[in-house]
């Protein structure tokens, strides 16, 4: 069993991506890290020479955007017959045994394309991340709604009114731990590379998701340093909004019957119709 992780750095501090590798590099199953550099930083290039010779392999790379920086590292996967391939952020990080726990449960349930483990904010509490899949209305209220208002709608929209004790095969995952069985690659394709960041996840997993199970796994913990870039910086609003137009261009803003399906099909797992 062989797992390739790819982290995509932008500007990163060391700090935060040493945490991140020590996390990674504790799994024996893992043959390779690629750090993909959008920001094509010498500084970087170093630290992974000097700090992590052996596993650990640095790409300069042109920035087009978090999923097309991933795609990198997918198709070196596909074209070397990796078995698992991991996409992470380098804000991510988690104690010794949870990359194995993952990587057992896809062993044994071969059905599975993508997992996500359960995850926590550093302080602890409980990080949403997975959902199901979201209209334009969904994302305008989650974005815009203060959290003291509408909880039940939020906590509906961010399953907290699920049993999250059991695995769960829920179509839309966070792009801060994706889990995919290489295989699955092959049949769905990789990264949408027309989003240059935010709605890839939505995209990738769903798509996973009409052929595999795509399971939320509470059997493992990691923790998230969530910074919600988008939420306090005009630019980045600009290009979260503008991401969001083109995946609702491509899958249908308020008609889109494999989206219905999908959260239909979700209910029915949980009992709910």
């Amino acid at each position: 069993m062989t797992l390739r992780v790819s982290i995509v750095t932008y500007h990163t501090a060391e700090d935060e991506l040493a945490a991140c590798l020590d996390s990674v590099l504790a799994c024996e199953a893992v043959d390779k890290v690629d750090i993909i550099d959008n920001g094509n930083e010498s500084r970087l290039s170093e630290f992974c020479r000097v700090c992590y010779p052996l596993r650990v392999e640095y790409t300069a790379n042109e920035n087009r955007g978090y999923g097309s920086g991933h795609n990198v590292s997918l198709r070196r996967s596909l074209a070397d017959g990796v078995d698992y391939h991991l996409v992470l952020n380098s804000d991510v990080y988690f104690s010794p045994g949870t990359l194995e726990k993952c990587l057992d449960f896809m062993e044994a349930n071969k059905s599975t394309g993508q997992l996500i483990p359960h995850t926590i904010f550093p302080d602890g509490s409980f990080q949403p991340v997975c959902h199901r899949i979201p209209s334009p209305l969904d994302l305008l209220m989650h974005r815009f709604v203060p959290k003291s208002f509408m909880k039940r709608w939020r906590d509906h929209y961010e399953m907290r009114d699920c049993d999250l004790t059991k695995p769960l095969n829920v179509p839309y995952h966070h792009g801060c731990f994706m889990l995919f069985r290489v295989g699955a690659l092959y049949e769905t394709g990789l990264f949408d590379e027309r989003y240059f960041m935010y709605p890839e996840d939505i995209d990738m997993t769903r798509r996973v998701h009409e052929l595999y199970d795509t399971v939320y796994f509470p059997g493992a913990t990691i923790v998230h340093a969530h910074r919600a870039a988008s939420r306090g910086n005009l630019r980045m609003l600009r290009i979260h909004a503008v991401n969001m137009l083109r995946y609702f261009y491509k899958w249908g803003f308020f008609f889109d019957k494999r989206r219905r399906k999908a959260n239909r099909n979700l209910r029915r797992r949980l009992g709910l119709e």
